[in-house]
């Protein structure tokens, strides 16, 4: 049933079965929330590489063509044909974009009637919208005077980096590497890990991200353009004894190069000749594909007690547990202000995300660029 004729816009995508990707805005009827639902109005949601990914699928930005109006954009590009077969579930259909954000509580289930008025951070898709239909039980609830840009990236990166800190305590790891490491998720990693205690190797690309975490008392940051990166990194990972790595970046040798420092380590603290090499076990989880090549390493520098292997969010929270999960949102909760602080450079809204320009620039994914939207904003 529509809620008193309540409409709101929302950003979709689609493509077709010809290979067609179309992004527009559509107008759709809010419906009344059940009883343990909430209708939140979206004041802001920020763009992540994971939405990157549902909105373009494998289309090239580079073969978009921009028309409709400035309020109502109409983004069409191809998709590769040979591309089709792997995403066979999403042609025709329309999917809405958008991980997490936050807004106001402006209508409320029968159950959850005390939540009218409160202003609450979402996840778990279609937030790049005007409203959003939630249960209650999954939305956070946010403290008194946080704002819904303070909460808008309550979920994505704060819940990542505290899940790497989790899988390395559940594996049996003591300390973390950790590559595009001067993301926002990695200085928030870089944060609970100086708070926590835990040895962290940041790997970032430029000399500028090093001083950058540097300047915010990171440790043991290593730039991988520098043509001592491998003696640089196995210093770091000897120091720290890092045996777990998380990579961002996901294709070319990078993974390999971690294992190899790994190894490298290792061996220093080995005592005698070992064939095989060390029998410590090394583990590096893709979690990003930055890099969409495929993944290469040399085997003869990793010895055999290795692995290499993707990492998601929500499964490997599946995994740690639900009393581990609700913890970890409660220090969320508790530190979005100052651990789990998320900056911008720019704020947008919905029509604005359809830009040509906006969207090469959300789409570079550099280093020190987030993009926050406004979905209240004026769409003029």
């Amino acid at each position: 049933m529509e809620g008193d004729g309540l409409r709101g816009l929302e950003l979709r995508s689609r493509i077709s079965k010809g290979g067609v990707l179309e992004l527009s805005l559509y107008e759709a009827a809010v419906p009344e929330p059940a009883a343990d639902e909430i209708i939140v109005r979206v004041e802001a949601t920020p763009v992540n590489p994971s939405d990157i990914g549902v909105l373009l699928g494998p289309a090239a930005l580079d073969t978009a063509e921009f028309a409709g109006t400035a309020a109502q954009a109409v983004v069409r590009a191809q998709v590769p044909a040979a591309a089709l077969p792997a995403i066979a579930a999403r042609l025709d259909a329309s999917l809405p974009v958008g991980n997490e954000g936050a807004g106001t509580v402006v209508r409320a289930g029968a159950d959850v009637a005390g939540l009218l008025g409160k202003r609450v951070a979402v996840f778990g898709g279609a937030m790049w919208a005007q409203y959003r239909r939630a249960k209650a039980a999954e939305c956070l609830v946010l403290p008194e005077g946080t704002t819904p840009r303070d909460g808008a990236s309550w979920y994505v990166n704060p819940m990542t980096a505290l899940g790497f800190v989790e899988t390395m305590r559940q594996e049996g790891h003591t300390a973390l590497v950790h590559t595009a490491a001067a993301s926002n998720l990695g200085q928030m990693l870089n944060r609970i890990c100086r708070a926590d205690g835990i040895g962290l190797a940041n790997i970032v690309r430029s000399p500028q991200q090093a001083e950058l975490l540097r300047s915010q008392g990171a440790r043991h940051v290593v730039d991988s353009s520098a043509s001592d990166f491998a003696a640089a990194l196995t210093a770091a990972l000897t120091e720290t004894g890092a045996t777990l790595g998380f990579d961002a970046v996901g294709g070319g040798p990078l993974a390999g190069q971690i294992l190899a420092a790994m190894e490298a380590a290792a061996r220093q603290a080995a005592s005698g000749y070992h064939h095989y090499g060390s029998d410590r076990h090394k583990q590096v989880y893709l979690y990003g594909r930055l890099n969409t090549g495929p993944t290469t390493f040399e085997r003869a520098p990793i010895g055999f007690a290795w692995g290499l292997g993707g990492w998601l969010l929500r499964p490997a929270l599946k995994k740690l547990g639900a009393a581990t999960e609700a913890r970890l949102r409660a220090r969320v909760a508790a530190e979005l202000k100052t651990t789990f602080a998320s900056h911008y450079t720019a704020e947008i809204s919905l029509a604005e995300a359809l830009r040509p320009e906006t969207m090469r620039a959300y789409c570079r994914r550099a280093t020190g660029e987030k993009f926050l939207i406004l979905p209240q904003q004026g769409l003029g």
